[in-house]
């Protein structure tokens, strides 16, 4: 494939996805478009909580580094965030196969009404959703959020560039990030979409673009399966 592949994922992230990228082969440049950052938050008592919730590896990854709980469940949304959860310690994993609604179904399947010590860690921007769901299905949880996303400015001008040359493949993670490409970007009509899920998508729908792809499930094995089986069809 000759076309450039632009990776909007946030950092530590993004590396991640460019190291696999450049094992398959392909062109990789790096464009993250949003930029992770602590909270100033006093870490609540945890010595209750016997299952962690994940919606992200960067949730795995924050909460390792402000805690030493290892002993709970960690409960993943899918297999990069489980990966995470094995790397930080955590023994007894849930890998789940979809996205959050999915989650909050597997919770809700697998724990009794009423089981308490559940805990979201996310962004700030995620709270409410999950645990809502988690809440109305009989699971008293929480939240603790204890980072924050902030969207990036602008576009590395050798992207806008790239962008404007020619055809190029924009891999896209997340709705925010998506948010802020569609933002930032000048024009679109030459990039081709390989978005995560529908919902990461969206946010794109309202630019002009050659063309949106999904992949099968919300997960970046399946997101990379996705952009080579565009790249066989250019």
């Amino acid at each position: 494939m000759s076309l450039p592949v632009i990776v909007t994922r946030a950092e530590p992230g993004a590396s991640e996805t460019m190291a696999r990228l450049k094992a398959m082969g392909l062109h990789a440049i790096a464009a993250p478009m949003l930029a992770l950052a602590p909270l100033d938050v006093a870490l609540p008592d945890l010595s209750g909580v016997q299952h962690l919730v994940f919606t992200s590896a960067n949730g795995v990854r924050f909460l390792a580094g402000a805690s030493s709980l290892r002993s709970a469940k960690a409960w993943c949304v899918g297999p990069s965030t489980a990966e995470a959860a094995r790397e930080a310690g955590f023994a007894d994993v849930h890998e789940g196969a979809g996205d959050a609604v999915d989650l909050a179904a597997d919770l809700l399947a697998g724990l009794p009404e009423g089981t308490g010590g559940v805990m979201h860690v996310a962004n700030e921007a995620a709270a409410g959703d999950l645990v809502a769901r988690l809440k109305a299905g009989g699971i008293p949880a929480d939240f603790l959020a204890l980072y924050e996303t902030r969207p990036a400015d602008e576009l590395p001008p050798d992207v806008e560039a790239m962008l404007a040359a020619g055809p190029a493949c924009v891999l896209v993670h997340s709705a925010k990030a998506a948010a802020a490409f569609a933002w930032a970007a000048g024009a679109l009509d030459q990039a081709i979409i390989v978005a995560i899920s529908e919902a990461a998508a969206r946010p794109l729908l309202g630019r002009e673009v050659a063309a949106i792809h999904i992949a099968d499930a919300p997960n970046e094995t399946a997101l990379l399966a996705t952009l080579a089986a565009v790249a066989g069809g250019l």
